[in-house]
């Protein structure tokens, strides 16, 4: 370790080496480099967390630019999890990094937690939030909870016993995940790009105080912060009311996770090599709904591309086609484009959606 890389931290009061030792020798999973991972990622990987880990299926595009600053126009179409690996590995050579091209789900959250020793939650979805804090209390690993929409920010820590040896959970404050139409969608909700730099860094600074033993975590409150007002405030969560939390592997795999941004399903989701059967057949027509700025480009003369945006000029044509297929890059807006056919023509066609998207099946395109 190279002491001089860290010697304005070391020097400071109450910290020292006995502190630097302890980033040095922590693994850090952070799950999500979208706007709140990169802020983070950035502080821990120069702070000299030893190992980070970073989960993310995602690609670079050009509407996460304004917030997610470890990446830049170059990068528009390549994994997030590469790109960041890079610029982090970049700015501290002497850290190692782990990447993970995945979509955190049931079948991997064990596997892939049960390495670190501390949990970073930057997701942005219901589901994933879930998930992370469930699988964190089966395996008894601290969560950082950071979370943003529109111009205001939360941040919490759980699994980490208090002075009373109380610990709390994400459930203990929200025990059920919200139902559709609850509260407003991935692609509904806006936001403030400085704003998931902000909480990102606070979310840094909650790892690294709680890795350090320095100052005070916020362990077993939520702090609320309103950017453009500057308001915030925390509040107490109370242990007491525990949600019923899988106390096992198996039991955590039978658990319901819904995507909150998906839709109903009156139509089949296929797989890229069941795309691939349909796409050769005259009576398929395949339609990209990804606005026409998105990455990667489909340079493909049966995909027809009609943005979301533009959908309903689409609803007001007659087509011909027996079968309809929406792709995009997720598997969400191609849903709701599914669904908006589907109550245009009921049974008379069939209508189908790429599960999963581009993003899962960008090798096969």
């Amino acid at each position: 370790m190279n002491k001089e890389r860290y010697n304005r931290q070391i020097m400071l009061q109450g910290f020292g080496m006995p502190a630097q030792m302890r980033l040095t020798g922590s693994a850090v999973l952070v799950i999500g480099a979208g706007g709140l991972g990169c802020p983070a990622l950035q502080y821990l990987a120069a702070a000299g967390i030893g190992t980070i880990g970073i989960v993310d299926d995602d690609v670079v595009s050009l509407s996460n630019l304004h917030r997610q600053v470890l990446f830049t126009t170059e990068d528009i179409g390549k994994l997030k999890v590469e790109i960041a690996a890079k610029r982090l590995q970049q700015m501290n050579p002497e850290i190692s990094i782990n990447t993970y091209a995945v979509k955190i789900d049931k079948s991997n959250v064990i596997d892939i937690l049960n390495y670190y020793d501390v949990i970073l939650d930057g997701t942005d979805n219901f589901a994933a939030r879930y998930l992370i804090n469930d699988a964190c209390a089966l395996l008894h690993k601290p969560l950082i909870f950071a979370a943003v929409s529109g111009c205001e920010g939360q941040l919490a820590v759980f699994n980490v016993p208090d002075n009373q040896n109380e610990s709390t959970n994400y459930r203990d404050i929200f025990p059920v995940q919200p139902k559709e139409g609850e509260i407003p969608n991935c692609a509904e909700n806006g936001i403030l790009g400085v704003l998931p730099g902000v909480i990102g860094t606070i979310a840094a600074t909650e790892v690294i105080k709680f890795i350090t033993k320095t100052g005070t975590p916020l362990i077993n409150k939520l702090r609320h912060y309103n950017i453009l007002s500057g308001e915030q405030y925390e509040i107490n969560i109370s242990p007491a009311n525990h949600y019923t939390l899988p106390k096992t592997a198996t039991e955590l795999s039978n658990m319901e996770y819904e995507d909150s941004c998906k839709v109903s399903q009156n139509y089949i989701e296929i797989d890229a090599k069941e795309l691939k059967s349909l796409q050769n057949q005259p009576s398929t027509l395949v339609i990209d709904v990804r606005e026409r700025h998105e990455f990667p480009k489909l340079n493909d003369p049966f995909i027809t591309q009609a943005p979301m945006s533009e959908l309903e000029e689409l609803l007001n044509q007659n087509i011909t086609q027996e079968k309809i297929v929406f792709i995009c890059q997720h598997g969400i807006r191609s849903l709701s484009a599914a669904e908006a056919f589907h109550e245009k023509y009921g049974n008379t066609k069939k209508i189908y959606s790429l599960k999963g998207g581009i993003v899962k099946w960008r090798n096969h395109f």
